[in-house]
């Protein structure tokens, strides 16, 4: 129901594509042969030198900087938060532009410089209230023919922990962008930039950090170039994603973000991870502000840099059984909700996305976004909200922050939002003036300036009023990502304010809630900004293929789940079955039930078990279609319920702390040989899981940590610590592990056998 582009793949003329950018720029555009086929050259880092009155340590309050002739590195409490690379320049800077290319979501960025000022002199250090303070010039890599500028890294205690880096430049011409390059131990591992869906070590790579469509197909073939091919370019990269931002940690145990309150931290940045010795960030913006911390552990790595941040908490309804996603009408909804719990499943709610009205396209099923009950679509709502809070599951919707006309779905009554937000200037526009409409495929939509604290008001109140009205308990607060880099806003520029969008959709919709009166209100989100966990408490990974791949399938969201976890998501889900069903003429992509099976597998491990049809729900088995998936999926839906007190225990702990509750092993058995692995994940820090990824499969390879023993939670069967097992994984039989000495172990054990298993 939710993307625009994705119905049916119908060969047409492809748009020219091409993705170029960061700290060395680089253009590709395989198929697109009209573009300029030459490859701008990779500047290496460039040099730096220190003046000899520069070279020594300076203490501010709580820090201490030590410059040498290598670099600059920065102390708090005897430990080193931040360190350059050696004999490397770690301010650079530039002039030039980005230019963009956007189809529906999708933003191609495309940079290119005037000048590269990669040599860097430290000529000053001193200490100025407290704080340290360098300063020096930067200029081109032959030292002439390219205009200098001169900087300012200041260097002061954060006040949770770690240290603060704020860079500012200037120069008779202003930069336009500014990089703090980080040093690492040579192939430490990098992790985070938000939720990247590529390896869990992302060394080696160029990424852009912009908000986008994540793509169809990401490489996985042949969809990936029949989807570029006739939806201009919407095949994607493993590059593109809903939720990228500047923060990462390394296995030097040592972390950096971009503040979340600066302004320039949401801007267009590059991080640059090809040398194996640092980390290149540049930011599209002549100043940036940083904060760095270290930790004992990678655990503590990931809650020293969250320390400090407000984050949401979740109810707890959300984590006691399924969330099923329903459409159709009442006496659909409850026709295959019955068909559930007849099979024993255990349900928290349903979600209804169609709640508002469904239209149809040449691309298949859509939803009306006017964010009104259809009633006529759903006779006797109050009814069936109040029937199913009896049985104690809620009730949750949909909305996005996108406007369409109401005039067209011609329905007497129905108040026309569209009309009301344009009419007072609450609209998103065009440099003419004009409601920036954007084309969502046979129909147009525009965005609700949320600059405007009219507009986020206005809107709160029709997500207060509207969305959660009747009793509804939550909703689906999808899109964001969409705000284009030319349009004009009510404060700010839409270039800058791009990243930052998903933020300010997360505000308007806490604020709804607060204003419908309900603590108990539930949302998720698959775009993402910094900071944006202080407004949100749940998101979603966005919407995969109907596959098995790491590309764009059930591996590829557990690979952004454990990215977004380590980046300031501390907890996300995905959905079950996946999303984006494509009839391909040569390959028709839709769900298997072992797929579905095995999904539901996954996230009956996961913070919360949510189903979707997908975007072709007649074509694709849904776990109400028969008998046999309805019986598969509740035995699935009681193995998480089981799982109830200890989720509980990890969600809080992971709101208290930042430490995500989907975790990589290596936060929980770093230095081992299995916390190399991103096939398997952690629920909190006792549960170890080995989902089955590969179709067909009836065994997994587990890499065990040290410990006496593990425990099989579903079988028993033990084994022993420190070694790689292959173990039987049928379908209906998910391989996860305790330790055998783990206080939750006995406990566990008890709850999964009175459940059937």
């Amino acid at each position: 129901m939710r993307r625009a582009h994705v119905r049916a793949v119908v060969l047409a003329a492809s748009l020219p594509i091409a993705l170029a950018g960061g700290l060395a720029a680089v253009q590709s555009a395989p198929l697109a042969p009209v573009l300029p086929a030459d490859r701008v050259d990779t500047v290496e880092p460039g040099a730096l030198t220190v003046a000899t009155a520069a070279v020594g340590t300076w203490e501010g309050e709580a820090v201490a900087v030590s410059v040498t002739a290598q670099g600059l590195s920065v102390d708090v409490d005897g430990r080193s938060v931040w360190t350059s690379q050696p004999a490397s320049a770690f301010v650079t800077g530039g002039r030039g532009d980005v230019t963009w290319q956007e189809h529906r979501g999708y933003f191609w960025p495309t940079v290119q410089y005037a000048d590269r000022l990669g040599e860097q002199t430290v000529d000053r250090v001193e200490v100025v209230d407290g704080a340290v303070v360098v300063t020096g010039a930067l200029a081109g890599a032959d030292g002439a023919g390219d205009e200098g500028a001169t900087y300012t890294l200041t260097i002061q205690d954060r006040s949770h922990g770690g240290a603060t880096i704020d860079v500012a430049t200037a120069g008779a011409t202003p930069l336009d962008s500014v990089a703090l390059v980080s040093g690492r131990s040579a192939g430490a591992g990098v992790h985070g930039f938000g939720e990247q869906f590529a390896d869990f070590d992302l060394d080696g790579r160029l990424l852009p950090i912009v908000v986008r469509e994540q793509g169809v197909g990401r490489g996985e073939q042949p969809i990936t170039q029949l989807a570029d091919l006739t939806q201009n370019g919407a095949g994607g990269t493993d590059q593109m994603t809903y939720a990228a931002w500047s923060s990462f940690v390394t296995e030097d145990l040592r972390g950096l973000r971009l503040a979340a309150d600066d302004p320039a931290s949401h801007a267009f940045a590059v991080a640059d991870l090809r040398d194996p010795a640092a980390v290149g960030l540049e930011v599209w913006a002549p100043s940036l502000s940083a904060e760095v911390v270290a930790g004992d552990d990678p655990t503590a790595l990931v809650a020293a840099q969250q320390a400090g941040d407000t984050r949401a908490g979740m109810a707890r309804w959300a984590t006691r059984g399924a969330i099923v996603g329903l459409q159709g009408g009442t006496k659909e909804v409850r026709a295959e909700l019955r068909t559930l719990l007849d099979a024993g499943a255990r349900v928290s709610a349903v979600w209804l996305q169609d709640w508002t009205g469904q239209r149809v396209t040449e691309f298949g099923k859509r939803l009306w976004w006017t964010w009104q009950l259809d009633r006529e679509r759903y006779p006797r709502w109050r009814r069936l909200v109040a029937d199913l809070a009896e049985r104690g599951i809620r009730t949750t919707t949909y909305v996005n922050p996108m406007l369409t006309d109401a005039a067209a779905k011609d329905t007497p009554g129905l108040r026309n939002l569209f009309a009301e937000a344009r009419d007072r200037g609450y609209l998103v526009r065009r440099p003419d003036g004009t409601p920036y409409e954007q084309d969502q495929g046979q129909f147009t939509a525009t965005l609700v300036d949320l600059t405007n604290p009219d507009a986020r008001s206005w809107f709160a109140d029709v997500i207060a009023t509207e969305v959660l009205a009747d009793g509804v308990s939550g909703f689906m607060a999808d899109f964001a990502e969409g705000l284009p880099v030319d349009a004009v806003l009510h404060e700010g520029d839409a270039a800058v304010l791009h990243n930052r969008w998903p933020a300010l959709w997360a505000e308007t919709v806490r604020l709804g809630c607060e204003r419908a009166g309900q603590p108990d209100c539930v949302t998720w989100f698959r775009a993402g900004s910094l900071g944006q966990a202080a407004d949100a408490p749940l998101f979603w990974a966005g919407d995969q293929l109907v596959t098995w791949s790491r590309e764009d399938g059930l591996a590829s969201a557990l690979l952004g789940m454990l990215s977004a976890g380590v980046s300031g998501w501390p907890l996300v889900h995905s959905d079950i079955g996946g999303y984006t069903s494509v009839n391909a003429y040569v390959k028709d992509y839709v769900r298997t039930p072992e797929l579905l099976r095995r999904w539901a597998e996954l996230e009956a491990f996961g913070v919360v078990m949510r189903t979707h049809e997908g975007n072709r729900p007649d074509e694709n088995p849904q776990v109400f279609s028969t008998k046999g998936t309805a019986r598969a999926f509740a035995r699935m839906t009681r193995l998480y319920g089981a799982l109830a007190p200890y989720r509980r225990a990890v969600v809080r702990e992971a709101v208290d702390t930042g430490v995500p509750a989907i975790r990589p092993t290596w936060l929980v058995a770093p230095g081992t040989d299995a916390a190399e692995s991103d096939t398997q994940f952690f629920l909190g820090s006792s549960v170890l899981v080995a989902p089955v990824l590969e179709e067909g499969a009836r065994t997994v390879t587990v890499d065990l940590p040290p410990a006496d023993r593990w425990v099989n939670l579903l079988t028993g069967e033990r084994h022993r610590g420190d070694s790689r097992v292959t173990v039987r994984a049928p379908l209906g039989r998910p391989a996860a592990f305790v330790r055998a000495d783990d206080p939750w172990q006995q406990r566990l054990r008890k709850r999964v056998e009175a459940a059937g298993f």
